[in-house]
């Protein structure tokens, strides 16, 4: 049975129940969900309400976390910022969550982890993101730069060549991922040949595309984002600019290769956590249920692979600490052994950076966009933040660092 309830402020409570039966005193764990239902990023982000929904459904229908019901908390956010802080408040203040799902982009993120910090609560961020964050407020689920840019770039080079033209978001994820890419290339004997930040919300490429073609390079790392910056694939299709793309984002999110017509996407290489091509019986089971429940979904990308599995580590997570404190949820975190098999791959949480594992899968876009797999790369840690100096089983800073503004060498 599902039941729900809308109100006037884009709200869309949960309480997924799915045929268990739980006693009256079986007090509700409640998940607060802040993800963009609406808005230039929901064509992305729509497969994680889903997936959060799919998961909490499967546990609720198994007895639910210690005996106890999820309950979700849905506000749409619309791709704004400012109701990201406005919904953050209102769950972790009002609606009393237990925890948060939210945001898409990192500037969603930014806008609202310092108000989870401000009521010490926890946050998931299940996106694929520039890396960085070291704050015990949060878990990250997705994949950062060094699970998929030291496998992607180096695969790259070898295979087209060393000369590196990179067009980014303009903004903090389109700008630190460039910041790695530029490091990684150098690190593997490439040339930057060029690089150009996009604002969001762009999307006419023409000057882009010439100034690609004048530089000559071998391929061309895509790190677009938004419905907008995604009509760059179909105007360099036009103009035959005919170069090899790597991304971290593309794809495994926006699935352009299903949007746009081919070839288009001709020779795009991204590294993704997971995407509904990868073949596997995980992957086949996830889809399967997925498109049961959701049958319309136009895509399952990494995002809702990511959500999925968050709900089963927090329900790992609850279980073994016996408790929603946070503080008794980091104690299990520090043991070092929390880990799910998510449809991708198995998915451990570093205690150091509360990053996870993944199986990275190098997914190449073929001439009529269908999807092959050259390679995959089992159990890439999140080891950057680590080796860095971040320890979050030591200390919390509660920053985000760079390659280039490292965590400070006392910690």
């Amino acid at each position: 049975m599902l039941i729900t309830s809308k109100s006037a402020a884009s709200a869309l409570g949960v309480l997924l129940l799915a045929g268990a039966a739980f006693g009256q005193d079986a007090e509700p764990i409640k998940l607060g969900v802040l993800e963009d239902q609406s808005g230039d990023f929901a064509l992305a982000t729509i497969g994680k309400v889903h997936a959060i929904q799919l998961a909490a459904e499967e546990i609720n229908a198994a007895g639910g976390i210690d005996g106890r019901p999820l309950e979700l908390v849905e506000y749409d956010t619309q791709s704004d910022n400012t109701r990201f802080q406005e919904f953050m408040r209102r769950v972790l203040q009002r609606d009393k969550v237990d925890a948060v799902f939210a945001g898409f982009s990192s500037a969603s993120r930014e806008a609202y982890r310092p108000i989870v910090n401000q009521f010490d609560g926890l946050a998931f961020y299940n996106n694929q993101y520039e890396g960085g964050v070291c704050d015990a407020n949060m878990i990250v689920t997705g994949a950062v730069p060094e699970q998929q840019f030291s496998t992607l770039l180096p695969y790259m080079i070898e295979n087209y060549g060393p000369n590196v033209y990179t067009i980014a978001a303009d903004y903090n994820f389109g700008q630190i991922s460039a910041e790695w890419v530029r490091n990684i290339v150098a690190e593997n004997g490439g040339t930057m040949v060029g690089e150009e930040f996009i604002p969001l919300g762009v999307s006419q490429f023409s000057q882009t595309i010439q100034n690609i073609q004048a530089a000559k390079p071998d391929f061309v790392v895509t790190l677009l984002v938004g419905t907008a910056q995604a009509s760059y694939y179909e105007q360099a299709g036009a103009a035959n600019l005919g170069l090899p793309m790597a991304s971290s984002v593309n794809v495994g999110q926006g699935y352009e290769h299903k949007r746009f017509t081919p070839p288009s996407l001709k020779d795009m290489y991204a590294t993704v956590n997971y995407v509904e091509e990868v073949d596997t019986p995980a992957s086949k089971e996830f889809v399967e249920k997925f498109r049961a429940k959701f049958p319309d979904e136009p895509y399952i990308n990494q995002e809702a692979s990511n959500s999925y599995a968050a709900v089963y580590l927090y329900k790992q997570l609850v279980e073994r600490a016996k408790s929603t404190d946070l503080a008794e949820i980091r104690k299990v975190i520090a043991e070092g052994d929390v880990c799910v098999d998510g449809p991708g791959g198995q998915m451990c949480i570093d205690p150091k950076s509360q990053h996870v594992s993944h199986t990275i899968h190098l997914a190449h876009v073929t001439e009529d966009h269908s999807v092959e797999f050259p390679t995959k790369w089992d159990a890439i840690q999140p080891y950057w933040l680590g080796e860095a100096g971040c320890d979050l089983t030591v200390s919390d800073p509660s920053e985000q660092y760079t390659p280039s503004n490292p965590p400070p060498a006392n910690g």
